[in-house]
């Protein structure tokens, strides 16, 4: 681990990455549980106006009241506490020496994966069905693509997993411009936000 956290690009060594996944888990969990105290205030009084409800476009409320906040019941906002508290300790564990093995960052990166198609499915959700977008939601998206991109890099790295020799060069040219990249897919979100709503954001 020593010799190839060595040889690694600065954005990849350990101390790095594990200050992304902190920062990750504390935007996260800053987000979810402002969503939460704003939800609860909605169930109380259905007239409360949420903070983040700046226009029609985005607009929290218009999304926490629907059946897509949830799964099986329970509120997104909670799950998001759940998992962005624990990538907060996981962060801290390796900030204080932890040494985490292969099948911990296999799992680590299922994990993200799946956190990965939620903000997919959520983002589809918002735009195309509720046509709205909640602004601390957004927070998320962006640091969940931010934490996918980065634990994909580290376990190539890290040999995780391995990757077919015909894409050593391809993967040499990503991760020389990882952060390009990584606004290229920035841009394209935000390209299909505006493109949706131009009816709002375009000229009148």
């Amino acid at each position: 681990m020593a010799a190839v956290a060595k040889n690694q690009p600065k954005s990849m060594r350990p101390k790095w990455f594990a200050w992304l996944i902190i920062f990750v888990g504390i935007v996260g969990l800053i987000a979810s549980f402002t969503l939460t105290v704003d939800k609860l205030h909605v169930l109380k009084n259905p007239h409360y106006t949420p903070p983040c409800n700046i226009n029609p476009v985005f607009s929290c409320g218009s999304v926490m009241i629907t059946k897509q906040a949830e799964i099986w019941g329970v509120p997104n906002t909670l799950v998001g506490i759940a998992a962005f508290s624990v990538l907060i300790t996981i962060g801290a564990c390796m900030l204080f020496g932890a040494r985490l093995n292969k099948r911990f960052w296999q799992l680590f990166q299922l994990g993200a994966l799946g956190g990965l198609a939620g903000v997919v499915y959520l983002f589809f959700q918002g735009v195309y069905r509720i046509h709205a977008i909640c602004i601390y939601c957004m927070s998320v998206w962006i640091v969940i693509i931010l934490l996918n991109w980065y634990t994909l890099m580290w376990s190539i790295d890290n040999k995780t997993f391995s990757l077919p020799k015909s894409l050593d060069k391809p993967y040499k040219f990503v991760r020389r411009h990882h952060l390009d990249i990584l606004i290229v897919i920035y841009l394209a979100i935000i390209a299909l936000v505006v493109n949706h709503f131009w009816y709002y954001f375009g000229p009148h």
